[in-house]
């Protein structure tokens, strides 16, 4: 079993909606068990700004599939939820990134973890940092020294 963390936002529909039914249908993959779920965290768009604010989370998983595995699992219940995906940064109804599988770095043509990304940015961080205070990202280092770059993002605690 291995300790994976997925980040989770949502921007068309009804936010809160989506990111709860997707964490009950994360919670209902094979060989997966929820761990924990962070906090709801409202955020301003990062690139293509002209788009509703997110509604961003992350949840910790402990899980025996292998990471594709579980990409593919996450894209399933990204394509229930009606997602599209027209052009990099679009708003989306759902949007599951998975972040980390473990400690190890992982580069295929599907997938590449740590989530290249992820240190950039603070709708990812924070809910991340709630999950475990300590945690480092493979390659960057402790996830609590990388928040302060990402300072001017907007973001707020919701829940």
């Amino acid at each position: 079993m291995t300790v994976s963390y997925v980040a989770l936002g949502a921007n068309l529909g009804e936010p809160r909606r989506q990111l709860e039914t997707a964490i009950e249908e994360i919670k209902q993959l094979p060989e997966t068990r929820l761990l924990r779920s962070s906090s709801f965290y409202r955020s301003a768009p990062v690139g293509y700004a002209d788009q509703p604010d997110f509604l961003n989370a992350v949840v910790q998983l402990e899980t025996g599939l292998p990471p594709e595995g579980l990409l593919d699992r996450l894209q399933e219940i990204e394509h229930r939820h009606g997602r599209e995906r027209p052009f990099p940064g679009a708003p989306r109804t759902l949007d599951l990134d998975l972040l980390l599988c473990g400690e190890r770095p992982i580069s295929t043509p599907r997938l590449t973890l740590p989530h290249p990304r992820m240190h950039e940015r603070a709708f990812v961080l924070l809910p991340l940092l709630e999950l475990d205070a300590a945690i480092s990202i493979p390659g960057k280092g402790p996830a609590k020294s990388l928040l302060p770059a990402c300072n001017s993002q907007k973001i707020e605690r919701i829940e």
